[in-house]
Protein backbone atom coordinates (compact mmCIF):
# COMPACT_ATOMS: atom_id res chain seq x y z
CA UNK A 1 0.00 0.00 0.00
CA UNK A 2 1.35 3.40 -0.98
CA UNK A 3 0.88 4.81 2.53
CA UNK A 4 3.50 2.36 3.78
CA UNK A 5 6.10 3.23 1.14
CA UNK A 6 8.86 5.76 1.68
CA UNK A 7 11.73 7.55 -0.03
CA UNK A 8 15.07 8.23 1.63
CA UNK A 9 16.10 11.88 1.54
CA UNK A 10 19.73 12.71 0.77
CA UNK A 11 20.45 13.02 4.50
CA UNK A 12 19.00 9.58 5.25
CA UNK A 13 15.67 10.75 6.71
CA UNK A 14 12.76 8.68 5.37
CA UNK A 15 9.66 10.41 3.99
CA UNK A 16 6.34 8.78 3.05
CA UNK A 17 5.75 8.71 -0.71
CA UNK A 18 2.35 10.40 -0.43
CA UNK A 19 1.13 13.13 1.90
CA UNK A 20 -1.93 15.17 2.76
CA UNK A 21 -1.98 18.84 1.79
CA UNK A 22 -3.81 21.34 4.02
CA UNK A 23 -3.78 24.51 1.92
CA UNK A 24 -6.96 26.62 2.32
CA UNK A 25 -8.22 24.53 5.24
CA UNK A 26 -9.16 26.92 8.08
CA UNK A 27 -7.35 26.56 11.39
CA UNK A 28 -10.55 25.69 13.25
CA UNK A 29 -11.35 22.87 10.78
CA UNK A 30 -7.96 21.35 10.03
CA UNK A 31 -7.60 19.40 13.30
CA UNK A 32 -10.49 17.12 12.37
CA UNK A 33 -9.12 16.71 8.85
CA UNK A 34 -5.69 15.69 10.13
CA UNK A 35 -7.16 13.30 12.69
CA UNK A 36 -9.33 11.65 10.02
CA UNK A 37 -6.39 11.34 7.64
CA UNK A 38 -4.22 9.70 10.29
CA UNK A 39 -7.03 7.26 11.12
CA UNK A 40 -7.17 6.33 7.42
CA UNK A 41 -3.43 5.68 7.44
CA UNK A 42 -1.77 8.91 6.29
CA UNK A 43 1.56 9.51 7.99
CA UNK A 44 2.70 12.58 6.07
CA UNK A 45 1.05 15.95 6.75
CA UNK A 46 1.97 19.15 4.92
CA UNK A 47 1.23 22.66 6.18
CA UNK A 48 2.82 26.13 6.06
CA UNK A 49 3.02 29.36 8.00
CA UNK A 50 1.15 31.03 5.14
CA UNK A 51 -1.78 28.63 5.53
CA UNK A 52 -2.55 30.01 8.98
CA UNK A 53 -3.45 26.56 10.29
CA UNK A 54 -0.33 25.24 12.04
CA UNK A 55 -2.05 25.38 15.43
CA UNK A 56 -4.91 23.23 14.19
CA UNK A 57 -2.59 20.78 12.44
CA UNK A 58 -0.72 20.28 15.71
CA UNK A 59 -4.00 19.76 17.54
CA UNK A 60 -5.00 17.11 15.00
CA UNK A 61 -1.69 15.30 15.43
CA UNK A 62 -2.17 15.11 19.19
CA UNK A 63 -5.83 14.11 18.91
CA UNK A 64 -4.91 11.19 16.63
CA UNK A 65 -3.24 9.34 19.47
CA UNK A 66 -0.39 8.32 17.13
CA UNK A 67 3.14 8.79 18.43
CA UNK A 68 4.79 11.96 17.11
CA UNK A 69 7.70 10.02 15.63
CA UNK A 70 5.31 8.04 13.42
CA UNK A 71 4.14 11.19 11.62
CA UNK A 72 6.19 13.07 9.03
CA UNK A 73 5.34 16.75 9.48
CA UNK A 74 6.24 19.45 6.97
CA UNK A 75 5.81 23.18 7.30
CA UNK A 76 7.15 26.13 5.32
CA UNK A 77 8.87 29.36 6.19
CA UNK A 78 6.83 32.36 5.03
CA UNK A 79 7.88 33.52 1.56
CA UNK A 80 8.32 37.07 2.88
CA UNK A 81 10.98 35.97 5.41
CA UNK A 82 14.29 36.99 3.86
CA UNK A 83 16.48 37.86 6.84
CA UNK A 84 18.26 35.59 9.31
CA UNK A 85 16.67 37.12 12.40
CA UNK A 86 13.14 37.02 11.00
CA UNK A 87 13.52 33.46 9.72
CA UNK A 88 14.94 32.28 13.04
CA UNK A 89 11.99 33.83 14.90
CA UNK A 90 9.45 32.32 12.51
CA UNK A 91 10.98 28.84 12.76
CA UNK A 92 10.58 28.95 16.53
CA UNK A 93 7.08 30.33 15.99
CA UNK A 94 6.13 27.26 13.98
CA UNK A 95 7.38 24.95 16.72
CA UNK A 96 5.24 26.85 19.22
CA UNK A 97 2.15 26.98 16.97
CA UNK A 98 2.38 23.28 16.14
CA UNK A 99 3.27 22.49 19.76
CA UNK A 100 5.94 19.98 18.73
CA UNK A 101 9.56 19.57 19.75
CA UNK A 102 10.72 19.07 16.17
CA UNK A 103 9.59 19.48 12.56
CA UNK A 104 10.49 16.73 10.09
CA UNK A 105 10.87 18.99 7.05
CA UNK A 106 10.86 22.76 6.75
CA UNK A 107 10.97 24.56 3.43
CA UNK A 108 11.46 28.11 2.20
CA UNK A 109 7.99 28.55 0.71
CA UNK A 110 9.05 30.63 -2.28
CA UNK A 111 12.23 32.30 -3.56
CA UNK A 112 10.24 35.53 -3.82
CA UNK A 113 7.72 37.13 -1.45
CA UNK A 114 4.30 36.37 -2.91
CA UNK A 115 3.81 39.98 -4.00
CA UNK A 116 6.95 39.62 -6.15
CA UNK A 117 6.43 36.04 -7.32
CA UNK A 118 8.08 35.39 -10.69
CA UNK A 119 8.51 39.10 -11.41
CA UNK A 120 12.22 38.80 -12.12
CA UNK A 121 13.97 39.36 -8.79
CA UNK A 122 15.36 36.19 -7.16
CA UNK A 123 16.20 37.58 -3.70
CA UNK A 124 19.41 35.57 -3.65
CA UNK A 125 20.89 37.16 -0.53
CA UNK A 126 17.61 37.01 1.35
CA UNK A 127 17.21 33.32 0.57
CA UNK A 128 20.72 32.64 1.84
CA UNK A 129 19.84 34.45 5.06
CA UNK A 130 16.68 32.38 5.46
CA UNK A 131 18.60 29.23 4.61
CA UNK A 132 21.22 30.02 7.26
CA UNK A 133 18.44 30.14 9.86
CA UNK A 134 17.14 26.77 8.65
CA UNK A 135 20.66 25.33 8.86
CA UNK A 136 20.92 26.57 12.44
CA UNK A 137 17.57 24.96 13.32
CA UNK A 138 18.69 21.74 11.65
CA UNK A 139 21.93 21.70 13.64
CA UNK A 140 19.95 22.26 16.84
CA UNK A 141 17.66 19.31 16.13
CA UNK A 142 14.59 21.49 15.72
CA UNK A 143 14.21 20.40 12.10
CA UNK A 144 15.22 16.98 10.75
CA UNK A 145 15.49 18.03 7.10
CA UNK A 146 15.39 21.33 5.23
CA UNK A 147 14.44 22.21 1.69
CA UNK A 148 12.75 24.66 -0.64
CA UNK A 149 9.53 25.19 -2.55
CA UNK A 150 8.81 26.81 -5.92
CA UNK A 151 12.56 27.15 -6.56
CA UNK A 152 13.81 27.40 -10.12
CA UNK A 153 17.31 26.37 -11.22
CA UNK A 154 18.93 29.72 -10.45
CA UNK A 155 17.39 29.68 -6.97
CA UNK A 156 18.60 26.14 -6.33
CA UNK A 157 22.11 26.97 -7.54
CA UNK A 158 22.24 29.90 -5.14
CA UNK A 159 21.70 27.54 -2.19
CA UNK A 160 23.82 24.69 -3.55
CA UNK A 161 26.80 26.97 -4.23
CA UNK A 162 26.74 28.69 -0.86
CA UNK A 163 25.12 26.41 1.72
CA UNK A 164 26.61 24.13 4.33
CA UNK A 165 23.55 21.86 4.30
CA UNK A 166 22.15 20.92 0.90
CA UNK A 167 18.39 21.07 0.21
CA UNK A 168 16.71 17.68 0.47
CA UNK A 169 13.39 18.63 -1.18
CA UNK A 170 11.99 21.02 -3.78
CA UNK A 171 8.19 21.20 -3.56
CA UNK A 172 6.63 22.51 -6.78
CA UNK A 173 3.37 22.75 -8.67
CA UNK A 174 3.29 19.62 -10.85
CA UNK A 175 0.41 17.74 -12.40
CA UNK A 176 -0.83 16.32 -15.69
CA UNK A 177 -0.79 19.23 -18.13
CA UNK A 178 1.83 21.17 -16.14
CA UNK A 179 4.88 19.06 -15.38
CA UNK A 180 8.02 21.25 -15.30
CA UNK A 181 10.52 18.57 -16.30
CA UNK A 182 13.38 21.06 -16.47
CA UNK A 183 13.10 21.81 -12.74
CA UNK A 184 12.25 18.21 -11.87
CA UNK A 185 15.21 16.75 -13.75
CA UNK A 186 17.63 19.36 -12.43
CA UNK A 187 16.47 18.83 -8.85
CA UNK A 188 16.86 15.06 -9.20
CA UNK A 189 20.34 15.50 -10.68
CA UNK A 190 21.31 17.26 -7.44
CA UNK A 191 19.80 14.48 -5.28
CA UNK A 192 16.86 16.71 -4.33
CA UNK A 193 13.53 14.92 -3.99
CA UNK A 194 10.65 16.66 -5.79
CA UNK A 195 7.24 16.96 -4.18
CA UNK A 196 4.16 17.76 -6.27
CA UNK A 197 1.58 20.02 -4.68
CA UNK A 198 -1.86 20.25 -6.29
CA UNK A 199 -1.32 16.96 -8.20
CA UNK A 200 -4.95 17.15 -9.32
CA UNK A 201 -4.48 20.76 -10.51
CA UNK A 202 -6.66 22.07 -7.74
CA UNK A 203 -9.51 20.09 -9.31
CA UNK A 204 -9.08 21.68 -12.73
CA UNK A 205 -8.41 18.37 -14.50
CA UNK A 206 -11.35 16.44 -13.07
CA UNK A 207 -13.66 17.27 -15.98
CA UNK A 208 -11.10 16.57 -18.70
CA UNK A 209 -12.73 14.09 -21.09
CA UNK A 210 -9.47 12.60 -22.34
CA UNK A 211 -8.25 11.95 -18.82
CA UNK A 212 -11.63 10.54 -17.87
CA UNK A 213 -11.48 8.09 -20.77
CA UNK A 214 -7.97 6.98 -19.83
CA UNK A 215 -8.88 6.64 -16.16
CA UNK A 216 -11.92 4.54 -17.05
CA UNK A 217 -9.61 2.11 -18.84
CA UNK A 218 -7.83 1.46 -15.56
CA UNK A 219 -11.03 1.40 -13.53
CA UNK A 220 -9.98 4.45 -11.51
CA UNK A 221 -10.94 8.10 -11.12
CA UNK A 222 -9.20 11.02 -12.80
CA UNK A 223 -7.80 12.05 -9.43
CA UNK A 224 -6.34 8.58 -8.87
CA UNK A 225 -4.83 8.63 -12.37
CA UNK A 226 -3.19 12.00 -11.71
CA UNK A 227 -1.79 10.93 -8.34
CA UNK A 228 -0.42 7.72 -9.84
CA UNK A 229 1.17 9.75 -12.65
CA UNK A 230 3.16 11.76 -10.11
CA UNK A 231 4.21 8.62 -8.25
CA UNK A 232 5.48 6.98 -11.43
CA UNK A 233 7.56 10.08 -12.13
CA UNK A 234 9.21 9.59 -8.74
CA UNK A 235 7.48 12.61 -7.20
CA UNK A 236 5.77 12.85 -3.80
CA UNK A 237 2.17 13.93 -4.46
CA UNK A 238 0.39 16.01 -1.81
CA UNK A 239 -3.32 15.82 -2.68
CA UNK A 240 -5.68 17.93 -0.58
CA UNK A 241 -9.25 17.06 0.21
CA UNK A 242 -11.56 17.56 3.18
CA UNK A 243 -13.74 14.59 2.16
CA UNK A 244 -12.84 11.32 3.98
CA UNK A 245 -14.08 9.24 1.04
CA UNK A 246 -11.78 11.14 -1.30
CA UNK A 247 -8.95 10.76 1.22
CA UNK A 248 -9.34 7.00 0.98
CA UNK A 249 -9.66 7.05 -2.80
CA UNK A 250 -6.55 9.19 -3.20
CA UNK A 251 -4.40 6.48 -1.67
CA UNK A 252 -6.01 3.59 -3.58
CA UNK A 253 -3.48 3.87 -6.40
CA UNK A 254 -2.11 0.35 -6.58
CA UNK A 255 -2.10 0.16 -10.36
CA UNK A 256 0.44 0.92 -13.08
CA UNK A 257 0.01 3.38 -15.93
CA UNK A 258 1.44 1.95 -19.15
CA UNK A 259 4.49 3.51 -20.78
CA UNK A 260 2.35 4.64 -23.72
CA UNK A 261 -0.19 6.33 -21.47
CA UNK A 262 2.57 7.91 -19.37
CA UNK A 263 3.99 9.42 -22.54
CA UNK A 264 0.56 10.81 -23.39
CA UNK A 265 0.17 12.30 -19.92
CA UNK A 266 3.67 13.79 -19.95
CA UNK A 267 2.78 15.63 -23.15
CA UNK A 268 -0.77 16.60 -22.18
CA UNK A 269 -2.18 20.03 -22.97
CA UNK A 270 -0.64 22.61 -20.64
CA UNK A 271 -3.42 25.18 -21.05
CA UNK A 272 -5.00 24.52 -17.65
CA UNK A 273 -7.76 26.73 -16.25
CA UNK A 274 -7.34 26.78 -12.48
CA UNK A 275 -10.63 28.56 -11.90
CA UNK A 276 -10.79 30.34 -8.55
CA UNK A 277 -7.25 29.23 -7.74
CA UNK A 278 -5.93 31.41 -10.58
CA UNK A 279 -5.91 34.40 -8.25
CA UNK A 280 -3.02 32.86 -6.29
CA UNK A 281 0.52 33.60 -7.54
CA UNK A 282 1.57 29.97 -7.91
CA UNK A 283 -1.35 29.35 -10.26
CA UNK A 284 -1.74 32.71 -11.94
CA UNK A 285 1.97 33.44 -12.37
Amino acid sequence: MILEETFALSNGVTIPKLGLGTWLVPDDEVAGLVRNAIEIGYRHIDTAQAYGNERGVGEGLRASGIARDEIFLTTKLAAESKSFADARSRIDGSLVALAVDHIDLMLIHSPQPWSEFRKGEHFLEGNLEAWRALEEAHAAGKVRAIGVSNFERVDLDNILDNATVRPTVNQILAHVGNTPFDVIDYSKSKDILVEAYSPVAHGAVLNNRNLAAMAEGYGVSVAQLCIRYCLQLGLVPLPKTTNPAHMRANVAVDFTISDTDMETLMNADRDTDYGEASKFPVFGG
